[in-house]
């Protein structure tokens, strides 16, 4: 038997694909009443954007654009930063693995918080490259020390969350300069995004991308503009960085329902306040009670709420369920919960009500 055919005659994948953790999901996401498992937004898209996919929809015969010129060509004027410099695609997550197998591969490291975005082990192994987690400070929130302690000469690329998923804890501005101010230039810095919006708007990773050209930043669509079903992100970088990642992409990555639907977001300005006013009000509201029933959650910005429990984590997702309401259970480490949704927040304190008079 070779190693590209199992016993039964099927092929094998590669053994660092073989290997891949899975991508786990919420228990009841697809039965209960309300998901505060998968940080949707709640509201409903604008009827700007709607047109928009509306007008898009009568054109599906015909392809998009190759590589969502339209729509990168907006994110750069607002940004002020050349078109050359930006990459769209279909959600972050996608450009990250772009950026990961531009920049890594097998007999190189990528560093990255632990616990942090369940993809990120997922995306380093398909690249081929080694997985180096860094276990988060007391706060949990990214120590950036121990990152730097990390990096040896087979280090390719560093991943910082900022805010950071499933603890929605952020990192100092000035923290994130020291930080890469001593990270080597030869390295790659993947500053992910994703819930920038929802935070208290410190650190702006385009703004340092002139003075640290192995930067690379990266935000989504999914979340502060309200497209997750839709899948749209970008990435923004050097002009050489941007290259090189718009070269590892597929044709027509980004599609054209989901283009016109960014381009739409993008200049409804009113429709992305929204949905961030929704998020702080309802986070707001979340963190109070669980503070007045003795559980006390780090300071978040994203949208959702991180309760960090060591014991009985399982058992408090299944509360949840019983409630009518999906969230994220990390066994042993924290329950993450979606906010914006009112009747779902009043569920899962119910949920937790009971867990804690269980727990007593």
């Amino acid at each position: 038997m070779t190693r590209s055919t199992a016993a039964g005659g099927l092929p094998l994948p590669r053994p660092a694909v073989a290997a891949l953790p899975r991508y786990s999901t919420a228990v009841g996401a697809s039965s209960v009443r309300w998901r505060a498992s998968s940080n949707e937004s709640t509201v409903e898209p604008s009827k700007a954007i709607l047109q928009a996919m509306d007008d898009a929809a009568k054109r599906v015969n015909r392809y998009p654009s190759l590589v969502g010129d339209g729509l990168a060509t907006d994110i750069a004027a607002r940004l002020g930063v050349s078109r050359s410099q930006v990459v769209v695609g279909g959600g972050s997550i996608s450009l990250l693995q772009q950026a990961l197998s531009a920049y890594t591969g097998n007999g190189t490291e990528v560093i990255y918080s632990w616990r942090s975005y369940e993809a990120y082990p997922i995306l380093i192994g398909i690249a081929d490259a080694t997985k180096v987690p860094v276990p988060l400070d007391a706060e949990a929130t990214h120590d950036l020390e121990a990152m730097l302690r990390a990096i040896t000469g087979r280090t390719s690329a560093i991943i910082v969350c900022n805010p950071n998923n499933p603890t929605g804890t952020e990192v100092s501005k000035k923290g994130l300069v020291d930080f890469l101010d001593r990270v080597p230039s030869n390295v790659l810095v993947l500053l992910d995004e994703a819930y920038r919006e929802f935070g208290a708007g410190e650190i702006d990773g385009v703004d340092l991308l002139d003075r640290y050209p192995n930067l690379v930043v990266l935000r989504t669509f999914s979340k502060a503009y309200g497209l997750a079903g839709l899948r749209a992100g970008y990435l923004v970088a050097s002009e050489e960085i941007a290259g090189n990642v718009q070269a590892t992409a597929l044709p027509f990555g980004l599609n054209l329902i989901a283009e016109a639907a960014a381009r739409a977001a993008w200049a409804d300005k009113s429709h992305v306040d929204q949905i961030v006013e929704t998020v702080k009000s309802s986070r707001r509201n979340l963190r109070a009670e669980l503070e007045v029933r003795g559980l006390k959650t780090p300071v978040s910005g994203s949208n959702f709420v991180w309760i960090p429990l060591t014991t009985n984590t399982l058992l408090l997702e299944q509360y949840c369920v019983e409630e009518g309401v999906s969230v994220r259970a990390f066994n042993g480490e924290g329950v993450r919960v979606t906010v914006g949704e009112p009747l779902a927040e009043e569920a899962v304190l119910k949920a937790v009500d009971r867990f804690l008079q269980e727990e007593r």
